[in-house]
């Protein structure tokens, strides 16, 4: 999911080429703390996508709304990695159902998807990138949350992503497998969501997450990813783990599901989302579920 900083901003890939979400990495330079944002610009090319199953940690998060063991249930899917394609944008808005874009701020598209999503109500986070177990051999973006930060430089980098994508409600973290891992970095991270009154959705890239239980300590609006509806660029595929995601949803009330605009994944979102109404399942924005 990550593009290094570079001197020229590479060009955006057109919208039929699909990034394999493991594509190699060619290292990343670490952003200068006291820098402004530097633009994160092309499509991240490497995605942290642990296998998941629904585990009983899934089944007994309790959502915010809906009954649980029922036929019917509400589901939000995240759209994460916006920012590089209007197009990819205009694509999702046109299937005309509940989604909810997580756009990396720095992206080039960042702040005209934010303003397109705005104007078509579609709800908007913040997708920050997080530092990952396998960083720097994995890129992380320029703009990236490091360890290696002291909390007056996380602040400043939360602010700017908030001066960039200023109408989002929440955020979620795009990678993160190590920094989601520590309770002081995510502590300051938390904190700046509270003053800022922004909820947090755990993308769990690693089962040792600490992101979930701070939030709710801290008093702050939280949920968790359930689902990646998209590990593998595949319709069958996709449409099994949108399956796994309404499943989870009549058991536990709500779902939540992450997914990414590539061509297969908007394709078969297009086919797949208007027939969940039939299958008892209410399309919702992310910040329905939050709590």
């Amino acid at each position: 999911m990550n593009t290094p900083r570079g001197n020229a901003p590479p060009p955006v890939p057109p919208p039929h080429v699909v990034t394999p979400p493991h594509a190699q990495d060619q290292g990343a330079r670490r952003p200068s703390e006291s820098a402004p944002l530097a633009p994160a610009t092309a499509r991240p090319a490497h995605k942290e996508y642990p296998k998941e199953t629904a585990t009983t940690e899934e089944e007994e998060e309790k959502p915010a709304t809906g009954r649980k063991g029922g036929t019917h249930g509400q589901l939000a899917v995240i759209i994460d990695d916006m920012g590089s394609s209007l197009q990819e944008a205009r694509a999702l808005a046109g299937i005309g159902l509940p989604v909810t874009f997580s756009i990396i701020p720095g992206l080039r598209h960042d702040r005209e998807v934010a303003d397109f999503a705005a104007q078509s109500g579609i709800e908007t986070m913040i997708h920050i990138p997080m530092q990952s177990k396998g960083w720097p051999q994995r890129r992380l973006e320029a703009n990236g949350l490091l360890l290696a930060m002291d909390d007056a430089a996380i602040r400043e980098h939360m602010g700017d992503y908030a001066l960039r994508i200023p109408r989002a409600l929440g955020v979620n973290n795009h990678m993160g497998s190590e920094f989601t891992e520590h309770e002081d970095k995510m502590r300051t991270v938390l904190g700046v969501l509270k003053g800022r009154g922004l909820f947090f959705v755990d993308s769990v890239t690693t089962p040792q997450t600490v992101g979930l239980r701070l939030a709710r300590e801290m008093g702050v609006k939280a949920g968790k990813r359930n689902v990646f509806l998209d590990n593998e660029q595949d319709g069958a595929y996709i449409r099994g783990q949108l399956g796994q995601a309404v499943r989870l949803a009549k058991r536990n009330g709500a779902a939540i599901a992450i997914c990414h605009p590539h061509p297969a994944t908007i394709a078969t979102l297009a086919e797949a989302l208007p027939t969940l109404a039939g299958q008892g399942i209410t399309l919702v924005a992310v910040s329905r579920l939050v709590r």
